[in-house]
């Protein structure tokens, strides 16, 4: 007489998803720094490089930099660009999370979400790593930080929610339509200057203020900039980038899970 199989408990494949994430993500880390020389240094690079150029443009050749942010500029500046690295490298990679590992993904049992989840955390783990610089920065140009700094938890999940409720969106949709790739590079652009990361969401005149604000990056950015400049903290951006966050985070459930077994398919 033979024993019937004992199925998993929820606890058990919780275990073992992030017990795989990890290991995914460990191989992407390993994988994206053991061809370079410098490694982590070229995570810090681009903000950086993006931070000087906007730095000199807004300061240097059309004297803004009085009238664009708060000072200094360069720490304003930081604080936003690298939160927007985050976001924009994790939502380009999600647009070949799937076609990147098809056999993978054709092949394992592991709930397919993971290799969407694993841009999410590798990434994640990246921005944590730069956030040094952007103390280096504020140390050496004198940006105060305050007590509102206990509120960087609260925008990395926000951001954490917002960045994987897009790749659910995004990685799926992919699979079926390969044009969208190249979109999505054009909307992250677009998304760039809409968003505020060169300016703040206070610079916006007050009228538009309310609609900038469905943008879920604008509460966002506001979270991350009141560590050191109080000001920028606006807690009708956050509560909508909340809202927006979330709404996505559900559509993305949906869209994901009805899409897995033709993505499958497709694949």
């Amino acid at each position: 007489m033979t024993s019937a199989a004992i199925p998993s408990s929820p606890r058990t494949r919780a275990a073992r998803y992030r017990s795989a994430l990890w290991l995914l993500t460990k191989r992407d880390l390993r994988v994206r720094y053991s061809t370079s020389a410098l490694g982590y240094v070229w995570s810090i690079i681009d903000p950086l490089v993006m931070a000087g150029i906007y730095w000199f443009v807004f300061t240097v050749v059309f004297n803004r930099g009085d009238s664009i942010g708060e000072q200094p500029y360069i720490v304003f500046l930081l604080a936003g660009l690298l939160p927007w690295m985050w976001f924009t490298g994790t939502v380009s990679d999600s647009t070949r999370a799937f076609l990147k590992d098809a056999k993978l993904v054709r092949s394992t049992s592991i709930p397919r979400s993971i290799w969407v989840n694993r841009l999410v955390l590798s990434k994640g783990i990246e921005f944590v790593a730069s956030l040094p610089v952007l103390a280096i920065f504020a140390i050496v140009y004198g940006a105060p930080v305050n007590w509102l700094i206990v509120l960087f938890p609260l925008g990395i999940m926000l951001q954490a929610t917002l960045i994987m409720a897009l790749g659910l969106i995004i990685a799926p949709a992919v699979v079926f339509f390969r044009d969208l790739e190249r979109a999505t590079k054009l909307i992250l652009r677009f998304m760039f200057y809409a968003s505020p990361i060169i300016y703040g969401f206070t610079d916006l005149p007050d009228a538009i203020q309310p609609i900038a604000a469905f943008n879920p990056l604008a509460g966002i950015m506001s979270i991350y900039r009141s560590a050191f400049f109080p000001d920028q903290l606006n807690w009708f951006a956050i509560g909508m980038s909340a809202l927006v966050s979330l709404a996505l985070l559900a559509i993305g459930i949906i869209v994901f899970s009805r899409s897995e077994r033709s993505v499958l398919k497709e694949l």
